[in-house]
């Protein structure tokens, strides 16, 4: 069975960082696009960086130049560094991966169980 397990969630305080990583496991043939999302308490869940296969990365505009996405092809990790850290950046944060189980099936979604980060004031 193909799992995302996410870690590095907790509870920092303001101007702090934190660093998320999430790795799949199980049998996959290739990953795609990679990243993270996140979603507060009343909130809709907002997208928050991706980075593909390549490399290249893309961020919203809520936490760009703070946070880095960043991925590790030889063990299928994809991390997210976070710094300057602000009380609006609480969240549970899920990380996803486009996955391929065999060369020719379509990329299906599959997402982590999620973190909680907590930034304080």
């Amino acid at each position: 069975q193909v799992q995302l397990v996410e870690s590095g969630g907790g509870a920092v305080q303001a101007g702090g960082s934190l660093r998320l990583s999430c790795a799949v496991s199980g049998s996959i043939s290739s990953i795609n696009v990679m990243g993270w999302s996140r979603q507060a308490p009343g909130k809709q869940r907002e997208l928050v960086a991706t980075i593909g296969g390549g490399g290249f990365p893309n961020y919203a505009d809520s936490i760009k130049g703070r946070f880095a996405i960043s991925r590790d092809g030889a063990n299928n990790t994809v991390y997210l560094q976070m710094n300057s850290l602000k009380p609006d950046d609480t969240a549970v944060y899920y990380c996803y991966a486009d996955l391929q189980r065999a060369a020719y099936l379509s990329p299906i979604r599959t997402w982590g169980q999620g973190t909680q980060v907590t930034v304080s004031a």
